[in-house]
């Protein structure tokens, strides 16, 4: 047990690469499985990953010696290469297939689900500006949430409380999505590109769409990752100084 403890010691951020792999390779058994795709498996490895931060403190599970490479690995260096990384792979004149209601299904998506996530958080009690950006950015994704909390230096419990909330949605869509996909003529690729704008939760809109269709997959998850990108631009910026000036 010292020899390996030792092993791990020198080696913190291979163990914790380690360790994400395992928990996303088990909510992939248990995604498709058990909830037979329902449920995303991202967001199955996230409510995972915030159940197994609780036996921490303020880092989580990297207040444990042993865990202590997920400090480097769930830090912000690590957070914006994966952000650039995945922009790097997209090319902006794409998003002109979608036409004008694709743009505008991004600035809508990302604003309605902002202000209805300040909204909830103002009803619970909040009334911190950082406090109520940050879950406002939550609400639009489990990615915008800690990327917006972090930039404008909002508490760790709030940054949690906004993945949830992102949590939350990716589940809703997921579920629903095949459900109304009849009703709201989710048919064709455009109708895909303006529902991956308007819901922009790229786990949920990619299974949902999986289950209503899987032709629809492609041209969801398009625009829901630019959705992604705008909000992580405007909620620790435009929307953030909104609010200030609104609540002071």
């Amino acid at each position: 047990m010292e020899l390996f403890k030792e092993l791990i010691s020198k080696n913190g951020l291979l163990f914790a690469f380690l360790l994400v792999g395992l928990i996303l390779g088990a909510s992939q058994l248990l995604s498709k499985h058990l909830f037979k795709g329902r449920i995303p498996a991202a967001a199955i490895a996230i409510i995972g990953a915030l159940i197994l931060a609780f036996f921490g403190a303020d880092k989580g599970l990297a207040n444990i010696e042993i865990f202590a490479g997920l400090a480097v690995l769930g830090g912000s260096m690590f957070r914006d290469f994966t952000v650039v990384a995945t922009a790097m792979g997209a090319e902006i004149e794409k998003i002109k297939q979608a036409g004008l209601a694709g743009i505008l299904s991004l600035f809508i998506g990302v604003s309605f689900s902002f202000v209805i996530g300040v909204i909830i958080a103002y009803a619970m009690g909040y009334t911190d500006v950082k406090d109520l950006t940050a879950i406002g950015a939550g609400a639009c994704t489990y990615i915008v949430g800690p990327i917006t909390g972090t930039a404008i230096g909002a508490s760790s419990d709030v940054i949690a409380l906004g993945i949830t909330a992102g949590v939350v949605k990716t589940i809703v869509t997921t579920l629903l999505t095949p459900l109304v996909a009849k009703q709201i003529k989710l048919t064709t690729p455009h109708a895909a590109m303006v529902f991956g704008g308007l819901i922009g939760t790229t786990s949920g809109v990619t299974a949902g769409l999986a289950a209503t269709d899987k032709e629809l997959v492609p041209y969801g998850a398009f625009t829901a990752t630019f959705y992604t990108g705008l909000g992580c631009l405007l909620c620790p910026s435009i929307f953030y100084y909104l609010l200030m000036q609104l609540l002071g």
